[in-house]
């Protein structure tokens, strides 16, 4: 079910005040936030449209937490209670993914795929993280072009591409002012904390999937008392983060590719690409340079070898690239392609344009001061990577507006804790691959890991009750007890045929293009 965008949710009349400093001054110096903990939510229905039991609410949070007396944001947050008598045992937070996505709508979504037993248990919780859709959101002004960040290695067109880097950094810091360095991963962690003290709870359950599992790792770090049973799905791998997290898409794109040409090998009687691995390979990159030489009209489009190489995140689903690389040959042959495909939905008029973006540069160019600031050392990167992983080793390794960044305004959180957490991986997901889910178990000691064998997809918790996966995040959400060790599980055909690249509740992809988020 697509939700869509709650227009009229933050009306003016409806933000929660922040009750005055009623409790005795060495109180009030003693925790500096007590007047954010203190907020009464003026919870409402979200939307004349949707379910009555689905209730928004703005809260404030400061802007730097390091001065709360100072300015301060809004945060949206909602939620779906339990209204099922003696078995309530708290509250369930959400984050889908990002940095840049809009949480707001999960309680909808979670409800439709979480069973009886697991949803009579909790009030789920939903926010759109700071700077992002409805809570306080930010823009850097740019253009559709400057919102293309991943780009190719070229020689020509390198030095182009750093003056857009510079650029478009010079931009946020225009249009985003002061606000721009306190987007960041702890300061979500912080606003997470604000909203359990405000609903009045002790700790929070979670469930994160991709950026939405940094998230949650980094708030067992941080606020490890306060963390009750947490899920995270298709992790991000805290020792990665930023650069290396883009960069693991190349990586771990080369053997989804040599999976998908031994696949398709096997069934040259339907897709006519070859019958062996090596034709397959051959036919591939001959397209890409026969796209290079002449852009293929395809969907309407023109599209460069470049452009084909971007796809890297359909390999990941053998089916999907076999269909899809029929059709591309089958336009460049000049007979149509009969994919369809689904444009994406147009921006809310009330969030800007890039918000997205903008609060993705924020996240991943301000979470961390690791980002090289030679511009010569991303062409040396991308040059190397091309050659080691061809089909999008440079697109990872390129310039990005993190180069010319401000400073990270705190230093990047490791994770190394023992909080008990379970977290889901798939064995073929194109935004956090393997490796990460691993770095991911690692970091977290006290975490038990569900791997799905030959899982395809990013993003494995699903309704399917079928999926071993989701019985053992069932099972732990219902009673948390972990397992007792790791669990290996095998995906069903079912769940693999649809899985795609795409979390639950998220538009396909349009073909050619791939996902460019976590």
């Amino acid at each position: 079910m697509r939700i869509r965008r709650i227009a009229p949710l933050l009306a003016a009349g409806v933000i929660a005040t922040l009750v005055p400093g009623l409790a005795p001054a060495r109180a009030a110096a003693a925790d500096p936030l007590e007047r954010y903990h203190q907020q009464k939510p003026a919870w409402h229905r979200c939307d004349s449209s949707s379910p009555a039991e689905y209730q928004c609410a703005t809260i404030k949070v400061p802007l730097d937490y390091r001065r709360p007396a100072g300015k301060k944001i809004n945060l949206a947050v909602s939620r779906i209670r339990t209204s099922v008598a003696g078995k309530r045992h708290g509250v369930m937070l959400f984050n889908p993914g990002g940095p840049g996505g809009e949480g707001l709508s999960q309680p909808l979504v979670k409800k439709s795929m979480l069973p009886k037993a697991v949803r009579d248990q909790y009030d789920l919780i939903g926010f759109d993280p700071r700077g992002v859709g409805r809570s306080s959101p930010i823009t850097c002004g740019l253009s559709t072009e400057e919102q293309n960040w991943l780009r190719p290695y070229q020689p020509d067109t390198f030095g182009r591409n750093v003056a857009w880097a510079r650029s478009v950094a010079k931009e946020c810091r225009a249009r985003a002012g002061d606000r721009l360095q306190h987007i960041t991963t702890r300061n979500t962690v912080r606003d997470m904390n604000v909203i359990r003290s405000v609903l009045g709870e002790k700790k929070i359950s979670y469930l994160g999937t991709s950026y939405g599992t940094y998230l949650g790792a980094v708030y067992t770090q941080m606020f490890p008392d306060r963390a009750d049973r947490f899920v995270l799905d298709s992790a991000v791998d805290p020792g990665r983060v930023w650069r290396g997290m883009v960069q693991v898409w190349a990586s771990g794109a080369e053997p989804a590719f040599t999976r998908w040409t031994e696949w398709t090998a096997r069934r040259d009687s339907v897709y006519r690409l070859g019958d062996t691995p090596a034709e397959v390979r051959k036919t591939f990159w001959d397209l890409v340079a026969l796209a290079d030489r002449e852009p293929i009209e395809y969907e309407g489009e023109k599209h460069t070898g470049d452009d084909i190489r971007a796809m890297r995140g359909v390999f990941f689903s053998p089916r999907s690239a076999a269909e899809v690389v029929a059709d591309l040959k089958k336009a460049a042959d000049g007979r149509t392609g009969d994919r369809n495909s689904s444009a994406p939905a147009g921006p809310d008029d009330e969030v800007p344009e890039d918000n997205s973006l903008a609060a993705f540069f924020s996240v991943v160019c301000g979470d961390t001061s690791a980002w090289p600031r030679d511009p010569e050392q991303y062409r040396r990167d991308a040059i190397r990577e091309k050659a080691r992983y061809p089909l999008f080793g440079d697109f990872a390794s390129n310039i990005m507006p993190c180069a010319f960044w401000n400073k990270a305004a705190e230093s990047v959180t490791t994770v190394d804790n023992t909080v008990g957490v379970l977290t889901v991986q798939n064995q073929w997901d194109s935004q956090t691959p393997l490796s990460s889910g691993r770095g991911m178990h690692r970091a977290l000691k006290g975490s038990r890991m569900v791997y799905v064998a030959g899982g395809e997809g990013h993003g494995v918790y699903s309704e399917d009750p079928r999926a071993c996966a989701n019985r053992a995040v069932n099972a732990y959400l219902s009673t948390g007890e972990l397992p007792a060790g790791d669990v290996t599980c095998r995906a069903t055909s079912d769940r693999n045929r649809d899985a795609g690249d795409r979390r639950p509740g998220t538009t396909p992809p349009r073909v050619p293009g791939a996902p460019d988020r976590f």
